[in-house]
């Protein structure tokens, strides 16, 4: 059997194509290049560098597996680069790794796997996949949490679809990262103690604000920044710069904490005010996708708000469009342009985009 796996170049991808080759399989590495790094537009954050191609091509000359870098600059301006400056635009906090995931990794990543007549696209997510035969015969793929939930990335996976699912593999989903490291280690890896990367591939020190304004310099008007009650508290250079839930940054003087609650794009506006009234019970989102079916309404099941956000009881009315939450108990910095995942224990149902 024949699998591609997305190298990026660092330990979990790594030793994804390990386990695979060590298991017999036929594994090709693909890695994707993302975005033109010669021509001086980018400063690159923690991933996807020239340095990260060297590394997946350097682990897959030691694991004796074919390497390829496949250019996918058009598909990653369009699908997730223009998207992430368009919610910020629009006073959403957007998360662009879902959208790399689904129509990337898992669109035009498995576009090529094919045209290598590869069965599967593994990749190094921390995610489990099972398949369920119903009594028709009929099969059905469950995306799970992962073994260690301190590194569960199921959050990121709620878009794809069951075929998606179908030529999916996830080989680092029954492993702690620890375990990750060790079989790097046991194969020799080079980047068994590369570090993690967390920022935004395409973000420059983590510098958002500054990316869409060089973007989208109109972005940069200044506006009010009025408290909770709708009264005048300061001045704004643009709400591209602000986030539900942030506190720092607001350039405010008050004698107790304040919070960013709310933006509006059309009023350029953004809204303050202490931390209960960040504090919301119910979301809507759209966009919504669910892996098999939409529960019924008024089932209780869980929801994520955000990544590395504590999963929360609530009950969920929902259809092939929208759903609705209500918590049990009320859910700090609520923001919209984020993906709300909800899980049934663990058991990924589906997703959508918080309105």
């Amino acid at each position: 059997m024949r699998i591609v796996v997305a190298m990026s170049g660092g330990v979990d991808s790594s030793v994804a194509a390990a386990l695979l080759t060590n298991d017999g399989y036929d594994v090709i590495g693909l890695s994707m290049q993302l975005y033109d790094q010669m021509n001086g537009q980018y400063q690159f954050g923690s991933c996807c560098t020239l340095d990260d191609l060297a590394d997946a091509r350097r682990v897959a000359a030691q694991l004796g597996i074919p390497h390829y870098i496949v250019n996918f600059e058009r598909q990653f301006e369009e699908h997730v680069v223009a998207n992430f400056v368009h919610e910020y635009v629009n006073a959403r906090t957007p998360i662009p790794c879902v959208q790399c995931n689904s129509d990337l990794k898992f669109s035009s990543l498995l576009e090529r796997a094919r045209g290598l007549n590869a069965d599967s696209v593994a990749t190094g997510h921390y995610a489990r996949i099972d398949k369920l035969t119903t009594d028709n015969g009929s099969e059905i793929y469950q995306l799970r949490r992962a073994f260690d939930r301190n590194r569960d990335q199921s959050y990121f996976l709620f878009s794809l679809t069951q075929e998606q699912l179908s030529r999916a593999c996830f080989p680092l989903g029954e492993l702690s990262k620890s375990t990750v490291r060790q079989h790097a280690r046991h194969y020799g890896l080079n980047v068994a103690d590369k570090p993690d990367s967390h920022e935004i591939c395409f973000v420059p020190d983590g510098q958002y604000a500054d990316f869409v304004e060089q973007r989208n310099p109109e972005i940069a008007t200044t506006g009010n920044i009025v408290n909770h009650v709708g009264d005048t508290v300061g001045k704004h250079e643009g709400i591209h710069r602000f986030t539900v839930g942030q506190r720092k940054g607001l350039g405010l003087s008050s004698d107790r904490p304040l919070y960013v609650t709310a933006l509006d794009a059309q009023s350029n506006t953004v809204t303050v005010g202490p931390r209960h009234t960040l504090e919301q019970t119910r979301l809507t989102a759209s966009n919504v996708n669910w892996l098999f079916k939409a529960p019924i309404d008024g089932a209780r099941v869980s929801a994520q708000i955000r990544h590395h956000h504590p999963i929360a009881p609530c009950r969920v009315w929902a259809d092939d469009r929208e759903l609705q939450l209500e918590f049990e108990q009320p859910q700090q910095a609520i923001a919209p342009g984020q993906a709300v995942v909800v899980y049934d224990d663990d058991l990924v149902l589906g997703g959508g985009w918080i309105q």
